[in-house]
């Protein structure tokens, strides 16, 4: 594809996903998102020719235009978008299929400071959170979501979402359904898997307590001193928790306690 036919792509891309995009000369005057990749486009064909100082001094001045750093020497595929353009970078050896969406604060890095491979690569319509970082000569497949402020150091599969730090993946199935139009905005509808997982510990741990306490071998109704101590202050105690509940049972027993009369 010819240098102006990948620009007019870039362009009509951020229609598709920013509703707030209104016309061309808007998006190709305000968008420092677009100004980077469109001067990324001229410095990697400058690289690839091995006009490699030409090439680096045009990224740097798309870095000082756009507040977005991106190594000519990076390949990136058609349709790319990177919304607000602020503080991204992406390394040497990164790979960035078709129709990749990022968001502000993005890295793209490397983990070693050996030539070669050692920056990620992005399959087709990947979508990266705010402030994620994805490190090191590692996979991202294609459909996949990285929630926002998450830290990702190992392959991701297709279709998959990974949030937290480190990155952890979720199956598409547990992550909200995918859009039909084929590109997915929705990198908020995410699992919390260490919440889930606490939530699992502390519904088996009651369980367990209860089994415990049925067979006689502690005296009935242990379970209240037990949690005597217990505050419930966040969703886990509260829907996950016996001892939430206990403390939710105490409080009100103590609210209506202390009511005045009449009320």
């Amino acid at each position: 594809m010819s240098l102006f036919g990948e620009w007019r792509d870039d362009i009509r891309c951020v229609f598709q996903r920013d509703p707030a995009a209104r016309t061309r000369f808007e998006v190709l005057t305000t968008y420092p998102g677009v100004h980077a990749i469109l001067l990324y486009r001229l410095a990697h064909r400058l690289w690839r020719a091995e006009w490699r100082y030409p090439a680096r001094l045009l990224a740097f001045l798309a870095r000082l235009v756009s507040n977005v750093d991106i190594h000519p020497g990076a390949v990136i595929g058609p349709r790319f978008f990177i919304d607000h353009g602020a503080g991204v970078v992406i390394g040497e050896t990164a790979e960035i299929g078709a129709d990749v969406t990022l968001y502000h604060g993005v890295t793209l890095g490397g983990t070693s400071w050996r030539k070669g491979k050692r920056h990620p690569t992005l399959g087709d319509g990947v979508l990266v959170g705010a402030g994620a970082k994805i490190l090191g000569p590692i996979s991202v497949g294609a459909g996949a979501r990285v929630g926002a402020n998450s830290v990702v150091v190992q392959d991701v599969p297709d279709g998959c979402t990974v949030v937290g730090i480190p990155g952890k993946v979720v199956r598409l199935r547990e992550a909200g359904q995918p859009n039909p139009y084929g590109i997915d905005l929705d990198h908020h509808l995410i699992p919390d898997p260490v919440g889930k997982a606490i939530a699992c510990l502390l519904e088996r741990l009651d369980s367990l307590e209860k089994q415990v306490e049925a067979g006689g071998r502690v005296a009935a109704g242990s379970q209240q001193q037990y949690y005597q101590g217990c505050t419930a202050d966040n969703s886990i105690c509260e829907s996950d928790c016996a001892g939430g509940a206990v403390a939710l049972g105490q409080a009100l027993a103590l609210r209506l306690a202390v009511r005045p009369a009449g009320d």
